[in-house]
């Protein structure tokens, strides 16, 4: 599998195919199938997945998986105050772990993704408002995702604002 190169990938094409998929009336199912589709072209994953934040629970509940046999939609994982949590959730900032370790010091499941192929990950932040509404989740093997994969990431993440905003208001 060939790295995309994000700092160069043309992502015309694929924001207009989830400008396109935000007139669909399948929301925000047809918003985020566009973005898994522009991420993998542009960025590359393994594992990804969206997760909305519910403050008021203190929960973060997946709505978006494209491996739903291994990561359903509906499953949830605590909003607690560990370092990941401060960095994503509540600063709004993207975190990268680029190896085995780094996935296994933050996430419990992590013999899972490891199962997965999936040794590195990118975590970015939806926000609005100032608040984290939600996260994308990128995963993939060891050393794929550095800092020049931040703008075209946090680029998609704030196309997926209105999926993630309707799912907020219901």
């Amino acid at each position: 599998m060939t790295r995309p190169n994000s700092a160069s990938a043309d992502a015309a094409p694929h924001i207009a195919a989830v400008l396109d998929a935000h007139r669909e009336a399948d929301q925000p199912g047809a918003t985020f199938r566009a973005i898994d589709a522009a991420l993998a072209a542009t960025t590359g994953h393994i594992l990804f997945t969206i997760l909305v934040h519910h403050p008021a629970l203190k929960q973060s509940e997946r709505f978006y998986s494209n491996m739903p046999a291994e990561y359903p939609v509906g499953g949830r994982k605590p909003v607690t105050t560990s370092p990941w949590m401060q960095t994503v959730m509540f600063d709004g900032r993207p975190y990268i772990g680029r190896t085995r370790e780094d996935i296994k010091d933050v996430f419990y499941d992590h013999e899972l993704i490891w199962s997965l192929g999936c040794e590195s990950v990118l975590n970015m932040p939806v926000r609005w408002n100032g608040q984290t509404l939600g996260t994308l989740n990128l995963l993939h093997r060891a050393d794929w995702y550095d800092e020049a994969d931040i703008a075209n990431v946090r680029l998609f993440a704030q196309l997926a604002l209105p999926g993630i905003l309707m799912i907020s208001r219901t």
